[in-house]
């Protein structure tokens, strides 16, 4: 980092992920006070998504078609990675080379291999490591995770999660995310990866063992895709009349064991109509329980099972007082509520935090910890191959 306590930044991809980051970086030092203020130094980006472009839209000073020359560039502190999944491992393990300190989009690799490459790369390196999952930094989420932390709904027994979208009809071409060697997986690591952190993040326990898993491909074929995508997951993306096929799945769902003593269930689907975003878990525990769903995301239900039985029941928590709920005495007043951008940037305040040697609002994971959720992922994918039961200790 420079002297002038300034952090060079250097985003390495476009799209929908590059847009979430770029605005974290251009509005975390609009809102907070970080220890240290991002430089938006360089944007990398392939030549025929006109990065230039891209980088004076969003406020980049500089625009490179060349990653590893972005990588290695001395004036460069921290390298944010925003690629499809193929190409983290290779940016990443290139930054962490050169020194760098690294971010990187979730899940953190397309395969187990690649992850844990990463996590000992950056563990050699001794840089700092940071991977985006994002959620953790609503203030709702992260007040589930210190309410626990608190014993206030006592011994964890149920675990709940699921991951909800509709986008992936019929109609939507053969994009990236539906080919494994680009993506890994489908709305299993595109999904489920959320919501496997989430809960390891707010019961502050791990996967133990996989009880059995159910992986399915829907819609086996697919029009190629041409054109790319105008801001968002599929949005106007258009199909050619010749078809390709589907190599990632379309929904996974497992049972889990919790170190505990919790047993649990996650879903992740991207045709489960009627469902745009809805992200959520409820968590029962011996002396209370918690329901969270990102479709209502400044929301969080406690159930106090230690008040008087007259009145027990579920409480709406609306998570936007500034004196009493993570992040938002940075925002707006009581209900002025906040959106999924929003996450970005506090997980922006909380890496500036890190690299300044202070703590995290709430803890961030780094290469190694998403490394742990992805061999929760890896475990899902063999259940469901082999039909069996897989202990965690078995998946390295």
């Amino acid at each position: 980092m420079a002297k002038d306590k300034t952090v060079n930044v250097a985003l390495i991809g476009q799209g929908f992920m590059g847009r979430t980051h770029s605005n974290a970086w251009g509005q975390v030092s609009k809102f907070f006070k970080p220890p240290l203020a991002p430089v938006m130094h360089t944007l990398f980006g392939q030549e025929e998504e006109n990065p230039r472009a891209f980088a004076d839209n969003w406020g980049w000073q500089r625009a490179s078609t060349d990653w590893q020359a972005t990588v290695k560039d001395p004036a460069v502190d921290l390298i944010d990675v925003a690629t499809p999944n193929y190409m983290h491992a290779p940016v990443a393990k290139a930054a962490v080379a050169a020194g760098k300190h690294c971010s990187c989009e979730k899940p953190i690799a397309g395969t187990l291999a690649e992850a844990r490459e990463m996590a000992e790369a950056a563990k050699k390196a001794g840089v700092k490591t940071f991977v985006w999952y994002n959620y953790r930094r609503c203030p709702a989420v992260a007040l589930a995770h210190q309410l626990v932390r608190q014993g206030r709904i006592g011994q964890i027994r149920h675990v709940r999660a699921s991951y909800l979208q509709d986008w992936a009809g019929p109609d939507v071409p053969l994009a990236w995310r539906f080919d494994k060697k680009l993506a890994g997986s489908g709305a299993h690591g595109d999904l489920n990866a959320h919501i496997v952190d989430m809960m390891r993040f707010v019961t502050g326990e791990e996967v133990t063992e996989i009880c059995g898993a159910i992986a399915e491909t829907f819609i086996k074929e697919r029009n190629l895709m041409t054109g790319t995508v105008a801001g968002g997951i599929a949005a106007g993306l258009k199909g050619a009349a010749k078809k390709g096929k589907v190599t990632v799945d379309d929904a996974v769902l497992f049972l889990a064991r919790f170190s505990g003593g919790a047993v649990a269930s996650f879903e992740a689907a991207r045709q489960a109509t009627g469902n745009q975003n809805r992200n959520g878990f409820e968590i029962n525990g011996t002396k209370g329980a918690l329901k969270f769903d990102f479709e209502r995301m400044n929301e969080l239900n406690f159930y106090d099972a230690t008040a008087d039985r007259a009145v027990q029941g579920w409480t709406n928590i609306v998570c936007t007082h500034g004196a009493d709920h993570p992040y938002v005495a940075n925002w707006w007043p009581d209900a002025h509520i906040i959106g999924y951008e929003h996450g970005f940037v506090n997980e922006a305040f909380d890496i500036l935090n890190v690299l300044a040697g202070q703590k995290p609002v709430v803890p961030i994971p780094d290469f190694a910890d998403a490394y742990e959720t992805q061999r929760v992922l890896e475990a899902a994918l063999i259940a469901a191959e082999e039909k069996r039961w897989i202990k965690m200790a078995d998946v390295k």
